[in-house]
């Protein structure tokens, strides 16, 4: 039985957006064609770090070369796209806690979206002992760093760790630093492993 279990949030325990979601944030950034989820990926390393909304939209609008038409309107619809949940996930994490499991956070956010699914979901996140936000770490994944201070967080060395992630290369740079790292499908898989 793992000493530790560490879980990434999106795509795990919360929801990647929704293809509705996706759509809202098209139309208000005035539908700039397929290249858009290009840059807005591109750009999100520095975003999830720490950078500032406003200055990660003009990052995603020079690679565009563009400008969008209403960025509070843009940034609004993708904090909005990032707060729905995994009933079952969350009622997993809910079950661990109760046994007393240790558990951990890990997850690459944005500072503008962490106090808004606070509020909409601290009851969850207050069953984790520690929770690391790549935001304010200064470091997000797959970066070897944002794995270490998560273990150090935990009190746990990164062998003490079994951290679950529905990213391949997230997996992998977990591994290297000494976690036993999983690719994430389904909370049955956890179960399985955990035991």
């Amino acid at each position: 039985m793992p000493d530790v279990i560490v879980f990434d949030l999106y795509g795990v325990i919360a929801r990647t957006q929704s293809p509705e979601a996706m759509r809202r944030i098209e139309e208000i950034a005035g539908d700039p064609g397929p290249s858009f989820w290009d840059a807005y990926w591109a750009c999100r390393p520095a975003y999830d770090a720490g950078q500032e909304s406003a200055a990660y939209w003009a990052d995603v609008a020079g690679l565009l070369g563009t400008e969008f038409p209403d960025v509070p309107a843009l940034n609004e619809a993708d904090l909005d796209s990032w707060t729905e949940v995994d009933e079952t996930m969350v009622s997993l994490v809910h079950e661990l806690a109760d046994e007393g499991r240790t558990l951990g956070l890990l997850s690459n956010i944005i500072s503008d979206l962490v106090p808004r699914f606070e509020a909409r979901h601290g009851d969850l996140l207050a069953r984790f002992d520690a929770l690391t936000y790549s935001c304010r770490i200064g470091v997000a994944k797959p970066d070897p760093r944002a794995y270490e201070i998560c273990a150090e967080r935990l009190g746990a060395q990164p062998s003490d760790v079994i951290f679950f992630d529905d990213t391949e290369r997230n997996v992998i740079a977990a591994r290297r630093t000494g976690m036993r790292a999983e690719l994430f499908t389904s909370p049955s898989q956890v179960r399985t492993l955990i035991t």
